[in-house]
């Protein structure tokens, strides 16, 4: 694998770009899956809409704009999550020991919004800023398609910023994050060909861009990993206390320090469409400047 920035690197731009990582051949099966999970041919899950024989696979695919868990339907994601290409690099990143806790498959489709700046730690808590997630392009992405953004650096101090609601159609979900040192113009696109890898830390702040092309998707798996180390004090929804341990969790590298609590069942998958994400609606009102 080759990668256009080296590992410290990443320390300095919270993020690292491992380039081809899988070849077009190994991606056509994971589009496929993904067009086999919106058909419902996997079996069931919440937010499915009864599929007809004479839909086409572009038009299923256009009713969601992601599945979330998606792991926990497709065998094939599941084993992904594993692959050396991607636990390698999480384990020089993260530690020896690094847990898989969260994934995502996103199918944005032509005239789909992109999203506002965040961070995933401040919806995935880890306690040691532990929080990776590799972003796998299953189609090339660029800015016309709706490609990631990045601020690179904005993780090093550090902060969380606060969140409140952007009222912005071009923009998924209710929320961005505001009041941070940095400009729109400090954000760069990173564009990738299909079978590329992002990793990015936790606190980094990234969004995406709108998917204005006419015809083409930008569809991408993405997997949480974190060390092992950490409680996460979580539970797919919202936020808990600190000393809660989310243990609906997959071990890819090394040991796991609390294998005695066991190994819970806790999640499962779902489809959604453009709009606000259970975690978005229970942290209303709490966590978010809801006024502007």
């Amino acid at each position: 694998m080759q990668s256009t920035v080296s590992a410290s690197d990443y320390a300095e731009h919270g993020y690292l770009v491992v380039r081809n990582a899988f070849s077009r051949n190994e991606v056509e099966p994971l589009l496929a899956e993904a067009t086999r999970i919106c058909r419902g041919a996997l079996g069931p899950l919440e937010g499915l809409e009864p599929v007809a024989e004479r839909d086409t696979d572009e038009a299923v695919l256009r009713r969601y704009i992601a599945c979330h868990v998606a792991h926990k339907i497709s065998s094939r994601f599941r084993r992904l999550l594993h692959d050396e290409r991607l636990v390698d690099v999480a384990l020089e990143l993260i530690g020896p020991n690094v847990k898989c806790v969260h994934s995502v498959l996103f199918i944005k489709s032509p005239g789909e919004p992109g999203n506002a700046w965040h961070q995933d730690e401040f919806f995935i808590p880890s306690r040691d800023r532990s929080i990776t997630t590799a972003w796998i392009a299953l189609d090339d992405v660029a800015v016309e398609n709706g490609c990631l953004h990045v601020i690179p650096g904005s993780h090093r101090a550090g902060v969380l910023y606060p969140m409140r609601r952007h009222h912005n159609p071009d923009l998924d979900r209710a929320e961005e994050a505001y009041g941070f040192p940095y400009s729109r113009e400090d954000g760069i696109a990173v564009e990738l060909e299909a079978g590329s890898v992002v990793f990015f830390n936790g606190y980094l702040l990234h969004g995406s861009y709108p998917n204005r092309s006419e015809s083409r998707f930008r569809r991408s798996v993405q997997f949480v990993y974190m060390s092992a180390e950490s409680l996460l004090p979580w539970d797919q929804v919202m936020r808990g206390p600190t000393t809660r341990d989310y243990r609906d969790i997959i071990m890819v590298g090394g040991t796991d320090p609390y294998a005695y609590k066991g190994v819970e069942d806790i999640s499962h998958a779902y489809l959604r469409k453009r709009g606000p994400t259970h975690a978005d609606l229970a942290e209303a009102g709490e966590h978010l400047d809801w006024t502007r």
